[in-house]
């Protein structure tokens, strides 16, 4: 018979692979699984080795990672100037796109950014350029995103084995 212990901690390493899987595949909410991997894993070791201190950074990193995941599209549309019409636009299509899937969490905030600018301009050509850096922003936000996971992975482990 296996020991409970390792079996909780073999369901909290499956939900923080699953997590990574989700930084990549934007059909599944990755931090959130791996934050509640990792507490899981502190939970089953009675909270020894992982305290209130790494679960409170931990929590901030999953939140950063949320937050990202609904500005990045907009910052990259301010960047080349759009309009608050084409900022809250990619938001809305961020929004709306989670339930199209993949496509259209990738089209959606695009699209939303390109129409708030052109119902903001009546310029086809800067909302075109608006909808591009809002999508241009989203990849960096996913990079971000990945990074925040990798990040949250290092404070586990290290306070884990420190």
């Amino acid at each position: 018979m296996t020991d409970p212990l390792t079996l909780w901690l073999l369901l909290a390493a499956a939900l923080v692979l699953v997590g990574f899987a989700g930084t990549l595949l934007p059909m599944l909410p990755g931090t959130p699984f791996i934050f509640g991997g990792m507490l899981l894993a502190a939970w089953a070791d009675h909270f020894t080795r992982i305290g209130w201190v790494t679960l409170v950074i931990l929590a901030v990193l999953l939140a950063l990672s949320i937050v990202l995941d609904f500005i990045a599209g907009a910052l990259g549309a301010k960047r080349v100037g759009a309009s608050p019409q084409a900022v809250w636009g990619s938001l809305i299509g961020a929004v709306l796109g989670i339930a199209g899937g993949l496509i259209g969490l990738i089209i959606g905030p695009f699209v939303g950014a390109a129409v708030g600018e052109f119902i903001a301009r009546r310029d086809v050509v800067q909302a075109g350029k608006v909808g591009v850096a809002t999508w241009i922003g989203l990849l960096i936000g996913a990079i971000a995103k990945v990074a925040v996971a990798l990040a949250m992975l290092g404070v586990f482990i290290f306070a884990w084995f420190w």
